[in-house]
Formats: C-alpha cells, structure tokens, sequence
C-alpha cells in the first residue's frame, strides 16, 4: 500500500458509500537466508497489509473519506510524576462474547467502539481473509449488512486466484506443504476522531506482518507499520464497520536486529496466538 492510499482515487462506490481498492501485489525477490541483515521488499507485502485494510488486502481496502481531529490537548502545570492509578487497568468489560470467532458485544460507549475497532483490524489483517468461506465469513460478522453485501463481490475478485499466487499461496488460499503464511495485524494504540451515541471515526495505528516462511520462499514475513480507520455505526445492539481506509505510517526507525531464519518464523506463529484487544 501507498501512501496515497486514502485517496478516493479508483475506488467503488460513490459519496456515501462504502467503497473498496482492490490489491496489487508481486513477488518478493529476497529468499530467506540470502540476506537476513537486509530489510525484504516490501511491494507485495505492503499491498496486501492493506487487504487487510480491506483488506490490505489486505487489501480490499473500504475507502472512507479521512477526517483528522486530534483530540489531545496540553497545558500549564506544575510537572510531577505519575502515580500508580495512572497506570492501572480501568474501563467497562470490553468484550461479552464472540461472533464466528470475532471478538463481539462492545460497551456501547467510546471504550466500547475502540476496542471493536482494534479486534476488527485483527479480523480483517488476519489469514482467514485469503479463503472465500472464511472472508465472506468475517465481513458478514464485522460490517453493516448494507457494507457487507457491497463489499464481497470486489474483495473475492481482488484475492484472486493470480494474486494469491504472487503471495505463494494456491487458488483456495493454502500455502505449500512444509511452509507457513504469515499475516497479521498487531494494534498498538487507538484514537477517537469523532463519537456520538450511534456512530463513531476510530483510528488504528498498528504493525502488519505478512508473507510466506518457508525454505523456498521469494516473499519472506517483512512487516509494515499503517494507520487504519474505521466509521463504525452502533446497531443490532454492536458496534459494526459501516466504511474504513489506511494510510501508511507512523513508521518507528528500523532497529538492528538481524533477521530471523524461517524456522524461527514459522515456528513463532504456531506457538505464539493474537490476543483479544481492549481499550
């Protein structure tokens, strides 16, 4: 994905309407173990995050019409340090239930919207995206019906069968026997943009890791960091995704660590679940 993204440029669906970019994707060059120091190329994996982002592709992304705020503010005062509350764990039960195995039954407060906001992006940046039941599936769970019904037909004609490929996996979305495909989304904060009792813009800011561990692979799991907002509406006593869109970053310095070999990766993903988010 680009970070001009969030232009309505090429995208479904007119003002108003939930609208979806389709992925573009290529190949890695970079196999692992050929230059683990070296950051991979990014082209296809930043594409697809985005797929995620609708997804980015993940990809399909909804495209809605950003609307910064900023909803912090600062002020004079006497510095000192925080106490223990500061800190401490607060806020309603974030989450009652499950849907399909998405996270479900938010507060319906602006806690409530944040921390749904965070488990969809989980939803949408994560494998199950890249299979025709199990997309069709979490679109149906997370989005407005109205969304959802707009939605399907260009997402199952943007993970097709030729950019499945250029991500190694097969036309039902499976990766090659003794490899692991790797797609996540991991949220690392939450901002309001704007909230009313039945609709409310949430940002996320998170990191994507997407590609294939494998001995063999030509696109290895490099990460990518985007900002995904979501306009989500209050109904059916939940918080569902009416339009979203990403853009990329804010994006941390690379550190120094040397790359992991491909049976650390892969080995990592088995052993390590997502979490439930909360805000």
């Amino acid at each position: 994905m680009s970070p001009d993204d969030d232009r309505n440029d090429g995208l479904f669906g007119g003002s108003g309407e939930t609208r979806t970019r389709l992925p573009e994707g290529e190949g890695g060059d970079d196999v692992y173990g050929t230059r683990r120091s070296a950051r991979p190329a990014r082209g296809s994996s930043r594409s697809l995050v985005t797929v995620v982002g609708v997804v980015v592709l993940l990809i399909a992304a909804i495209a809605f019409a950003n609307r910064g705020g900023d909803d912090s503010s600062s002020g004079g005062g006497d510095a000192k340090k925080p106490d223990a509350s500061s800190t401490a764990a607060t806020g309603e039960k974030p989450v009652g239930g499950k849907n399909g195995g998405i996270p479900s039954g938010y507060a319906h407060d602006e806690q409530g919207a944040q921390s749904a906001a965070s488990n969809y992006a989980v939803a949408l940046g994560g494998t199950g995206m890249f299979k025709v039941d199990s997309r069709h599936g979490i679109v149906d769970t997370i989005y407005t019906p109205a969304a959802s019904a707009k939605l399907k037909a260009p997402m199952d004609k943007a993970y097709s069968t030729k950019f499945l490929e250029t991500l190694g996996l097969d036309a039902k979305g499976n990766p090659p026997q003794g490899s692991t495909f790797v797609s996540r989304t991991v949220p690392v904060g939450t901002k309001v943009l704007k909230y009313s009792n039945d609709e409310a813009e949430i940002s996320v800011w998170y990191m994507g890791l997407l590609g294939m561990s494998g001995q063999r692979s030509t696109n290895p799991v490099s990460s990518t960091w985007q900002t995904w907002t979501f306009t989500l509406r209050w109904a059916d006593g939940d918080w569902k995704i009416t339009a979203d869109s990403q853009k990329s970053g804010p994006t941390p310095v690379p550190g120094d660590e040397r790359a992991s070999a491909s049976d650390d990766i892969s080995k990592a993903i088995e052993e390590y679940g997502g979490f439930t988010y909360a805000r």
